[in-house]
């Protein structure tokens, strides 16, 4: 079933039950190029499906600042609570529409979250050394996997200021605008964990220096041209919740 505009609204709804973890994402920067949804569909695991906007699937960068990540009902921690992250993220769907984000890699510069990540839900994390500077608005951000040699990534971005939420059925709002994440064991189970935040507040990238090597160590031939969309968003509060097992 290809998603319909009433579960793409219906999945920013907040689940019922309490969340298992409360975290801040800020200084987001949304790098996306369309690609062929066949070289996508070749990766994904039985029962996801890629999800497409006019016929294309996307793939996309998000460097960004994981702030005051904590268990519920835990303070966050000085040394543990606030590090870096850089997705590589594709768009799905499972069989019965649900549409989400699947994850190529996850870096993170913070060992204990890479592992409860990895074992507790199922993701990609890859640890790496990571930096970042900010200054009047301006981010230098740099990410080194620490299983790929010397290959450095790097991104300089404005950080967002004049803003406002994607128009519903854009391109824009298709890309940002996502609320579940799925996951798999080798074994082939797939894993449904949703996160309730307020819609991003987005604005057009002021981006001066981007880096696709991180596309290159997925596996995916790096792309020739800018890209097509390059977002930036305001912080946003974050509730995680418990992933469900689909099959």
């Amino acid at each position: 079933m290809i998603p319909t505009p009433e579960q793409r609204l219906a999945v920013r709804v907040a689940p019922r039950g309490l969340p298992v973890m409360l975290q801040r994402w800020a200084g987001l920067l949304f790098l996306h190029w369309p690609v062929d949804p066949a070289l996508i569909a070749a990766r994904l695991p039985a029962g996801l499906h890629v999800d497409t906007y006019d016929g294309k699937a996307w793939i996309g960068l998000v460097p960004f600042f994981m702030e005051r990540v904590r268990p519920v009902g835990l303070p966050a921690l000085p040394w543990l609570s606030w590090f870096h992250e850089l997705n590589v993220r594709t768009y799905v769907h499972d069989e019965m529409g649900n549409p989400g984000v699947w994850f190529f890699s996850l870096e993170c510069d913070q060992p204990i979250a890479v592992e409860i990540a990895r074992r507790g839900f199922h993701l990609p994390y890859q640890h790496a050394s990571m930096r970042s500077t900010k200054s009047s608005g301006h981010v230098e951000f740099s990410s080194q996997r620490k299983s790929h040699g010397t290959a450095c990534s790097k991104f300089e971005y404005a950080t967002a200021k004049i803003t406002k939420p994607a128009e519903i059925g854009s391109l824009n709002w298709f890309l940002v605008e996502r609320y579940l994440l799925f996951s798999s064991r080798p074994s082939g189970q797939i894993f449904c964990g949703q996160v309730h935040h307020s819609p991003y507040q987005i604005s057009p990238a002021d981006c001066g220096h981007w880096s696709t090597e991180p596309l290159r160590l997925d596996g995916f031939s790096e792309p020739t041209e800018p890209p097509a969309s390059m977002l930036v968003a305001a912080p946003v509060d974050v509730k995680i919740f418990s992933l469900k097992l689909m099959r």
